[in-house]
């Protein structure tokens, strides 16, 4: 489980060779916050671990990557875009003043009006 999240400087993470090493930035970060503390690189574009880092998602050491917390207690793994998928696909009209949410005791989704302060 994620419980912080630090950004650490490139220059901290630079091992003998000049190369970016996540090891390096681990070993930053145990020690200013301890030994017995886990540290893994996380990626702002998703360039690897597939999503950012945020407090409260899990890492999946099989699937090598940060997991979001379930929103709903029927939505499913989706394994493949490594995202939780409800049960029932959202409608396609969403648009910038119209969307909905999921009403998970109905199992559907429910239209949401948003307001725009113009």
């Amino acid at each position: 489980m994620v419980i912080n999240v630090v950004k650490v400087n490139d220059s901290d993470c630079v091992d003998n060779q000049g190369q970016e090493n996540e090891q390096v930035g681990i070993a930053f970060l145990q020690n200013l916050f301890g030994a017995d503390t886990q540290w893994l690189q996380t990626s702002y574009n998703n360039n690897f671990r597939k999503h950012y880092a945020c407090i409260g998602y899990y890492y999946d050491t099989e699937l090598d990557a940060f997991i979001s917390p379930k929103p709903y207690p029927s939505w499913i793994f989706n394994s493949v875009s490594l995202a939780w998928d409800p049960p029932v696909p959202p409608p396609e009209d969403i648009t910038e003043t119209f969307n909905y949410e999921w009403d998970e005791i109905n199992q559907s989704w429910q239209p949401k009006s948003m307001y725009l302060n113009t």
